[in-house]
């Protein structure tokens, strides 16, 4: 896994050594995402796909994607599609995805790079390996999350953030034990270069065997841990993990300060030294959802009028030269 890294996390600024009066958050339960495919036949493995909308607001979906190592011609990825009423978060662990959208978005991201599109009132877009990819082949690892925008910003204009790897906050556990990669929000004072509408928390952190991570947590926010890959523990409760596993965490809403823990496995697997975790967390919008393929409103009235402007044209074109 090629994401940012850097030889000794000791150098880098330091989460807060855990404190014993600190409220460490239980896991509620352990899901195994069920695997699939996507757009035009990459494999997928859906994180979300089996917990109750109930936990996961303000999220809808993470896909995990693949990890595949693609022969020459193999390499896939999305046709020209719509989104409305919410935001996808794409971040590519390994290999390389060209973004193109009908609002002037777009750009190639590759190793530990995130591109954040904000549909808001809708577009259209497209994300595939480039060209020469294609044509050689190689290794495609990353995941895509969408996460729902309130009532009051689903019209928004779409926006387009470019997140290069280099502007991903890096931190470090106490003990140095886990590198802690920041993504969006805001970790012990450390903010993320996401810039989001909806509070949430987006991190990738690589946990060293044996190691203990333990990440300072608002007590508003839900909390989910995904094993990306690697075995390890997660919560006070110490619930088994492993790759393609979901730890849903207790309740929020404690007044108290509370942590969230994951502990990695003293073995791992020859392919994965560490434990890889894809760790989120948001503030629930607690509005109705109404979602139906690529878009995710409140009410039915307003799929049906998504769906009615995509087909007169009204959430974009293809550029030309795009096709």
């Amino acid at each position: 896994m090629p994401a940012v890294t850097v030889d000794n996390p000791l150098t880098l600024p330091r989460l807060p050594e855990p404190m014993a009066a600190v409220h460490e958050r239980k896991v509620l339960t352990v899901a195994t995402a069920p695997t699939g495919f996507e757009g035009e036949g990459f494999p997928v493995r859906r994180a979300l796909a089996t917990i109750k909308p109930k936990y996961l607001d303000p999220f809808i979906m993470m896909d995990q994607m693949g990890e595949v190592d693609y022969a020459p011609g193999e390499p896939k990825g999305t046709p020209w599609h719509p989104h409305r009423g919410f935001e996808t978060v794409t971040y590519i662990i390994d290999g390389v995805f060209d973004h193109t959208d009908s609002h002037g978005g777009g750009g190639t991201i590759t190793n530990g790079d995130t591109q954040w599109m904000t549909a808001g009132s809708g577009l259209l877009h497209k994300e595939a390996p480039p060209e020469w990819l294609v044509q050689k082949g190689g290794l495609f690892h990353g995941i895509q999350l969408w996460v729902n925008l309130p009532s009051k910003s689903k019209m928004l204009a779409p926006k387009y953030q470019d997140i290069g790897r280099s502007n991903v906050v890096l931190l470090s556990s106490h003990d140095g034990g886990a590198l802690v990669r920041v993504i969006a929000g805001d970790v012990a004072g450390h903010l993320g270069p996401g810039a989001t509408h909806t509070p949430i928390t987006l991190i990738h952190a690589s946990i060293t065997p044996g190691a203990r991570l333990s990440i300072p947590w608002r007590s508003d926010f839900n909390a989910l841990a995904y094993v990306l890959s690697g075995r390890g523990t997660a919560g006070s409760d110490g619930q088994p993990l492993e790759m393609g596993r979901l730890a849903v965490y207790e309740g929020f809403g404690a007044t108290q300060a509370e942590t969230i823990t994951l502990t990695a496995a003293k073995t791992q697997d020859t392919r994965s030294p560490n434990l890889e975790v894809i760790i989120l967390g948001g503030k629930p919008i607690g509005e109705p959802v109404a979602h139906y393929g690529p878009f995710v409103m409140n009410t039915e009235a307003e799929l049906k009028q998504a769906f009615e402007d995509f087909q007169a044209g009204r959430l974009g074109t293809i550029p030309a030269g795009h096709h």
